[in-house]
């Protein structure tokens, strides 16, 4: 039995575009070799906890629209009401950048504006689930064996 081509070719297209779902400990080692581990006085449980809780460690992950209209996009879900530009609303685009480049399995610059924004005022208060479900919590689990 002969599978169409079309059929093949959307298989492709598919599987091209499926989103990187990072492992826990695959992660701490990107982040810890950008220089995550302790940035800011942030150990590296703590953004591997955010980033968790964020995206489920998706680097395509785009999030509903918050109540002001603005997305979340990407490994950190970098906000574009403050951080990246989505072309549509307002935005102080902190990290100057596009939120497509937030969601491709690249997450160079994607870790270049987390650290942008752990350098504001609001650090790591930023990331509403890093508040929920991180902050004044033993973190050594998410690291433990990595």
């Amino acid at each position: 039995m002969k599978i169409p081509v079309l059929a093949v070719l959307l298989f492709l297209l598919v599987s091209v575009n499926e989103a990187k779902k990072y492992g826990r400990c695959e992660l701490a080692k990107i982040l810890k070799k950008a220089g995550m581990d302790g940035y800011y006085g942030y150990s590296l449980g703590n953004w591997i906890c955010m980033a968790y809780y964020e995206s489920r460690f998706n680097s395509r992950a785009v999030g509903r629209p918050n109540s002001d209209g603005s997305r979340d996009y990407g490994i950190f879900q970098i906000n574009s009401r403050w951080w990246c530009s989505n072309g549509k609303g307002k935005t102080a685009n902190g990290c100057r950048k596009s939120c497509s480049k937030f969601v491709d399995d690249n997450i160079s610059d994607d870790i270049t504006c987390a650290k942008r924004v752990v350098r504001d005022p609001n650090r790591m208060n930023a990331w509403v689930a890093w508040r929920k479900y991180c902050k004044g919590k033993n973190l050594s689990r998410w690291t433990k064996g990595c």
